[in-house]
C-alpha cells in the first residue's frame, strides 16, 4: 500500500497518473495548501520542504515504510520498485531520465512562474509575464520540436510524459494557444486519453479553484514563513 499524500496541482497530478499506470493501491491523504496542511508539523516530518506530494511506501526497501518527497524523484522510485515506464537499457534509460529531468528543472519553474505572475500576483509587472511566458513559449518549441519526430517525449510512454502532461494541460493558464504547437497538441491528446491519466488528473479536483484565492489562502501558497 502507498499514502500518498496529496493536493490537485500539476505536480501533484503526476503521482495519482503513475500509481494508476501501475496498478498499485494508494490511499489518499489530502494536504490541502490552500488552509496551510503542508506546514503542520506531522507533514514536514515526511516533507521537509513542505511541498506536495509524498509518499510513504508501506513496503518500501527490505520490506520497511520507505518516504519519498518531491514529484520527480517519486516517479523515478516507483518506475524502480515496479520496474515499469523506465527501461532498463541504459540509453534508453537516460532518455527517459533527461526528459524528466527536463520538466522538473525547466517545465515546472518556468510555468509555474508564468502562471504566477499572469494569475495570481496582486500587482501585474510585465517584466515577470513576457519573461516567464516567452520562456514558457521556448520550452513548448522544445518540445514540440522533440515531438515532431518521437511520439512520446523519450520514445516510448514513459515517466517524463506523466511528468510534463499535467503543466501541459492547463496551457490555457500561461495564454497558449495550444494550435501553434502542433506536434506537442497530437502528443497532450495521446497521453490525455489514457484512463489511467483521466482517472488521476480528477484525483481531488472538484475542491481545486483556479483563479485568485483569498488572502489565508494566498498567504499559504505564496507568502507564509515558517522555520523548518
Amino acid at each position: 500500500m502507498i499514502d500518498l499524500y496529496y493536493w490537485p496541482t500539476p505536480n501533484g497530478h503526476k503521482i495519482p497518473i503513475m500509481l494508476e499506470e501501475c496498478g498499485l493501491a494508494y490511499k489518499t491523504h489530502p494536504i490541502n495548501m490552500l488552509k496551510g496542511d503542508q506546514f503542520d508539523p506531522a507533514y514536514l516530518a515526511l516533507n521537509p520542504n513542505n511541498k506536495i506530494p509524498t509518499i510513504v511506501d508501506q513496503d518500501g526497501p527490505g520490506g520497511k515504510p520507505y518516504t519519498v518527497f518531491e514529484s520527480g524523484a517519486i516517479l523515478m522510485y516507483l518506475a524502480e520498485k515496479t520496474g515499469m515506464f523506465m527501461p532498463r537499457e541504459m540509453a534508453a534509460r537516460f532518455e527517459v531520465l533527461q526528459w524528466t529531468i527536463f520538466q522538473v528543472a525547466n517545465v515546472g519553474p518556468m510555468f509555474g512562474q508564468c502562471g504566477h505572475f499572469m494569475q495570481y500576483a496582486p500587482k501585474k509587472i510585465q517584466y515577470g509575464i513576457d519573461r516567464y511566458q516567452n520562456e514558457t513559449k521556448r520550452l513548448y518549441r522544445v518540445m514540440d520540436k522533440r515531438l515532431s519526430i518521437v511520439p512520446y517525449l523519450a520514445g516510448d510512454y514513459s515517466i517524463a510524459d506523466m511528468a510534463t502532461y499535467p503543466w501541459v494541460k492547463i496551457n490555457h493558464f500561461h495564454d497558449i494557444n495550444i494550435d501553434e504547437y502542433p506536434h506537442v497538441k497530437r502528443w497532450r491528446e495521446a497521453v490525455g486519453s489514457r484512463p489511467a491519466v483521466i482517472k488521476g488528473c480528477a484525483l481531488l479536483e472538484d475542491v481545486m479553484k483556479l483563479g485568485n484565492p483569498d488572502k489565508e489562502a494566498f498567504d499559504n501558497l505564496f507568502n507564509k514563513q515558517k522555520t523548518v
